[in-house]
């Protein structure tokens, strides 16, 4: 069975998420629980969580079809030391209030290089501050986000994912999200049936499809290969309707969060109508 969902706001609160989320008839859903443009945030503060724990029980959604998000200013494979420990502490607190929340993963982008290290230097950074954020947190699965490519940011080749992944040391913590957008414009194709299968093969023969944990389901901007991070509403963009079909019937897809991202969310009721559509 599939959970599709969103990444809905929690402005407000946290509590406001499965509120949000109910409201577009999503059976799985995203969210930042902290500001995801500043370092510092105050602590949860416990009606706040009370409250987050009651409205998710009202929501019916469960924790293994949430994927929170960390902050954008985190760069776990940053290449000057005091900068990447800033990101680390950031990290392992956003890691503490998804334990406090009762959540089970948080998704999060690898890292870029800044073109100041190589990319194997900046992958065994993110490796580390990957096994140091385990050893200081519990339980909380960290799951790695493909990226488009574009800048400096690693992580858009299945071979980068797969490089950290074999430097964890308790792999029980680590899993991969992958998002539509970013696996597209990186250069993998998924728009025909044949395409479809041969990228997914890749991944499983590479990184292996026991990590896939979460995806974020987006229609793209740019063309194939293009390294350019702009998502688009479903079947508007240069990936089109067909993809998302072959996710909707894939069985592997089962039981994890399909979130979208996409542009419009005035239509994301609709959307995620039209993806349970597509189910054969």
């Amino acid at each position: 069975m599939k959970f599709v969902g969103a990444h809905v706001s929690a402005s407000g609160g946290v509590f406001n998420a499965p509120i949000n989320a109910a409201a577009i008839g999503a059976k799985a859903f995203a969210l930042f629980t902290k500001n995801q443009r500043q370092w510092n945030a105050k602590e949860l503060e416990t009606k706040v969580i009370d409250r987050w724990f009651e409205e998710l029980e009202k929501s019916k959604i469960e924790v293994k079809h949430i994927l929170p998000h960390d902050s954008y200013l985190i760069n776990l494979g940053h290449p000057e030391a005091e900068a990447r420990e800033k990101s680390l502490n950031s990290f392992i607190d956003e890691i503490k209030r998804c334990e406090i929340l009762g959540l089970d993963r948080l998704n999060f982008h690898p890292g870029s290089h800044l073109r100041k290290i190589t990319e194997e230097e900046c992958l065994d950074a993110i490796a580390q501050s990957l096994n140091y954020a385990i050893d200081a947190t519990n339980g909380v699965k960290m799951v790695i986000e493909n990226t488009a490519g574009q800048g400096s940011n690693l992580g858009y080749k299945f071979e980068h994912l797969a490089y950290i992944i074999d430097k964890i040391e308790d792999k029980s913590r680590i899993g991969v999200c992958i998002d539509t957008c970013h696996m597209f414009t990186a250069g993998y194709d998924i728009r025909t049936r044949e395409a479809y299968d041969k990228t997914w093969q890749e991944f499983d023969s590479i990184v292996g499809r026991n990590y896939l944990l979460g995806m974020h389901i987006n229609d793209s901007k740019p063309d194939l290969g293009a390294k350019v991070d702009r998502h688009d509403s479903l079947g508007v963009g240069k990936i089109g309707w067909d993809a998302f079909g072959f996710i909707m019937n894939d069985d592997r897809m089962n039981d994890i969060p399909l979130i979208l991202e996409t542009i419009d969310e005035t239509i994301w009721a609709e959307e995620i109508k039209a993806l349970y559509n597509l189910v054969k």
